[in-house]
């Protein structure tokens, strides 16, 4: 692999991996120490994680690692998945959010009408099969769209769900055979952190939010979540299922292990 230290430029007729499990461990030794902010401009302005686009739902959170990523890079591609299914509040929060913090490139992703037609043509799939939903609406376009990038800035942090607890700052796409990265620039952030960055920056909130729903997603799967419940708790509730095929759950070993690359960062 080239030197972490440098540029990373990749050459794209080369098929080999971008990232391996020990380059993920090295970042995240190298970085342990670093503040967020430092640690974006590494990765968005300094390269060492090559090409890198930001995931964004503009959902209950979003507004801070948005905010950080616009004031190191406001030129980074946002890619967001308009999956047809979002709440009208959410389509106008993202609106305004782009707008308030300067962002220049935001990049709006649908699924294929050919997926629609074929295997969702009553629009009722979310009802009877959630997971193969999220597979026509989130999970194919955004892997079509993430391609053309070595790394993509994920806005998870462990205290959300007990599936998150022991992500760290630099791992593995276990959903990309071509080894690329994902990076959680919030993964130690605390909810106490995100409400006082929040206020400081006076960043608009969700409206959903002060309505009882902590983590949004689409409409039909979101419900509200009671006092006392993990965040993501009104997510398909009523299914087992946490997350919606974009981020698979850290896999342990037969003792309960973590993989290479997977020490918690915490």
């Amino acid at each position: 692999m080239a030197d972490l230290g440098v540029a990373r430029f990749v050459d794209r007729i080369d098929t080999a991996p971008r990232f391996s499990a020990d380059d993920a461990a090295r970042l995240n030794t190298r970085y342990a120490v670093a503040d967020t902010a430092g640690l974006l401009d590494a990765v968005l302005n300094e390269g060492v994680a090559g090409q890198v686009a930001l995931v964004s739902s503009f959902g209950a959170e979003s507004a801070v690692l948005l905010h950080l990523v616009a004031q190191v890079a406001p030129a980074t591609p946002v890619l967001f998945l308009d999956t047809g299914k979002h709440f009208p509040e959410t389509l106008a929060y993202r609106d305004e959010l782009v707008a308030h913090l300067g962002l220049t490139n935001l990049v709006v992703l649908q699924p294929a009408e050919t997926d629609l037609r074929s295997r969702d043509e009553s629009g009722l799939r979310w009802s009877y099969d959630p997971d193969g939903c999220c597979e026509i609406r989130k999970v194919r376009p955004l892997a079509a769209a993430l391609a053309g990038f070595d790394a993509s800035l994920t806005g998870r942090k462990a205290f959300q769900s007990q599936t998150r607890a022991n992500l760290p700052r630099f791992e593995i796409d276990l959903s990309d055979s071509a080894g690329r990265l994902k990076i959680n620039p919030l993964i130690d952030w605390q909810a106490a952190d995100l409400a006082d960055y929040i206020a400081r920056h006076d960043l608009p909130p969700h409206p959903l939010v002060a309505a009882g729903f902590p983590s949004i997603g689409c409409s039909p799967c979101t419900t509200k979540v009671a006092p006392g419940e993990d965040p993501r708790a009104g997510r398909w509730k009523g299914w087992d299922k946490t997350e919606c095929g974009i981020h698979t759950p850290v896999p342990l070993g037969p003792d309960g292990e973590l993989p290479p690359g997977y020490e918690p960062f915490l």
